[in-house]
């Protein structure tokens, strides 16, 4: 066999096991966000992705392993949009505006993620713990940064502490939005210009 035929039949057998564990990603996302993490068992998670056991061990050490790589993956790519959408603002009253809308916004579209990040990851192992908080970190720094920019200039942001406001943002957003995706009844725009009112007028 060729050395171009190998490859392809590697890069075949590669997107198989990819395939396999998305869908197994997949079906735990989606337990864990609806039933729970605590509930939700390896056996229901490998029924709802047509998977073996023997599967979810090939990509998985243990139940909280595949939290947290989901958490890290998924968390992760949320927190790199809402990032990357307010480095689009032209000064610091529109990046921090879009940071709070593009989160509020991705929570309500990615509920399934936003309830990992924001609900069930809260209090279940150190682990766990460490993973929020760094993505929490990502978020809460670049608020700070912004504050600690704005101080000379903006009035409504002169007497503020970058680091305590940039936490005061993260928690305060972070529990408004999961309180209204547990209870129904605030849509995410105008949830999103409330928060935004607050912390960006």
């Amino acid at each position: 066999m060729s050395v171009a035929a190998s490859e392809a039949v590697q890069q075949r057998r590669d997107a198989r096991v990819e395939k396999r564990r998305r869908r197994l990603a997949q079906s735990a996302l989606t337990l864990f966000a609806t039933r729970g993490y605590n509930v939700t068992s390896v056996d229901e998670i490998v029924a709802g992705a047509r998977a073996s056991k023997s599967a979810f061990y090939e990509f998985f050490e243990s139940k909280e392993h595949c939290f947290r790589d989901l958490l890290t993956q998924e968390g992760g790519a949320l927190i790199h949009d809402v990032l990357a959408s307010a480095a689009s603002g032209r000064d610091h009253h529109e990046r921090l505006r879009l940071g709070i809308t593009t989160f509020v916004l991705s929570c309500f579209e990615r509920s399934s993620v936003a309830r990992l990040l924001i609900v069930e990851s809260v209090g279940l192992s150190a682990g766990v713990d460490e993973v929020r908080h760094e993505l929490q970190s990502r978020f809460a720094g670049a608020v700070a940064e912004e504050v600690r920019h704005a101080k000379g200039h903006d009035p409504f942001y002169a007497d503020k502490e970058p680091q305590v406001f940039g936490r005061a943002v993260v928690g305060a957003v972070s529990d408004t939005v999961g309180y209204f995706l547990t209870h129904p009844g605030y849509d995410a725009d105008g949830l999103a210009e409330s928060l935004c009112r607050i912390f960006a007028p």
